[in-house]
C-alpha cells in the first residue's frame, strides 16, 4: 500500500517541478481522465464550477467552454501559471490554495470537480466536508482518481527527472473505493454514479470515478 508521510509542501514542490513536462510526457492516466470527464452526464450550461487540482488547465479549458463560470484551484503556482496562459482571465479564475486546509471561498457552486488530486490528500473527510459546504443544494461533486487497483500494484503519480533520468514519485495515499463512498455519505452526500475505466491495452481498471449529490 502506498502510504507516505508527506506534507502538502512536498506535493507542491513536485508539481512545480513536473509542470515543464506535464502536458507533453506520456501519461495514459491523465489522458484517460480527460476523456472520461468529457463523457460525464452532468449538465454544465449555466452552471458555476470549481475544479480542485486543476493543474495546467487541461480540463479547466473544457469546463470553461461549457459552464457559465469556472474557478480553478491548485497548490502549485507553476501549474497555475501554465493554466492562466492557456485560458486567459476572461475564461476562468485561477487560485492558489491548499485543499487540505479550510476552504476560504466566498462563492457557492453547482459542481465541484476533483481531477487526480485526492491521491495526494491524507484526510478525505476534510475535502468531502468542504466540498459539501460550498456546493449549492442539489450540487454535484465529481471525482476522477487513479484506481486503487493500480495503486495496490504500485502505481502512483510520477515524473522523470531530466537531470538524473530517474522517476520521481509524487507523495501519495491509497484510498479504497469504500473509503470514498463512506466519507461521501458521512459528509451528507448521496452517491449517484460510480465508474471504473481502462484504456484498451490495460489489464486492470486505471481510473475510478464517483458522482455525489448534495442534499
Amino acid at each position: 500500500m502506498i502510504q507516505m508521510h508527506n506534507t502538502p509542501a512536498e506535493v507542491q514542490k513536485a508539481y512545480d517541478t513536473w509542470v515543464h513536462q506535464y502536458d507533453t510526457n506520456e501519461n495514459p492516466t491523465r489522458d484517460l481522465n480527460a476523456r472520461v470527464l468529457r463523457q460525464q452526464p452532468f449538465a454544465l450550461a449555466g452552471k458555476s464550477v470549481m475544479e480542485i487540482g486543476c493543474g495546467t488547465g487541461i480540463n479547466t479549458i473544457w469546463l470553461a467552454e461549457h459552464a457559465q463560470s469556472v474557478v480553478g484551484v491548485d497548490i502549485a503556482e507553476g501549474m497555475l501559471k501554465k493554466a492562466r496562459s492557456r485560458l486567459g482571465e476572461e475564461k476562468a479564475c485561477m487560485l492558489q490554495a491548499d485543499i487540505t486546509k479550510p476552504w476560504s471561498f466566498d462563492l457557492a457552486f453547482d459542481l465541484v470537480v476533483a481531477n487526480l488530486v485526492l491521491e495526494h490528500v491524507r484526510d478525505l473527510s476534510h475535502v468531502f466536508n468542504e466540498a459539501h459546504h460550498i456546493l449549492l443544494p442539489k450540487g454535484l461533486f465529481y471525482i476522477g482518481e487513479l484506481h486503487p487497483y493500480k495503486q495496490l500494484r504500485g502505481a502512483q503519480a510520477k515524473y522523470r527527472d531530466t537531470e538524473t533520468d530517474q522517476d520521481v514519485l509524487v507523495p501519495a495515499f491509497t484510498h479504497h473505493v469504500s473509503e470514498y463512498i463512506n466519507e461521501g455519505i458521512k459528509a451528507g452526500f448521496t452517491l449517484c454514479r460510480i465508474g471504473e475505466w481502462q484504456n484498451e491495452m490495460d489489464t486492470d481498471f486505471r481510473l475510478l470515478t464517483l458522482l455525489f449529490e448534495r442534499a
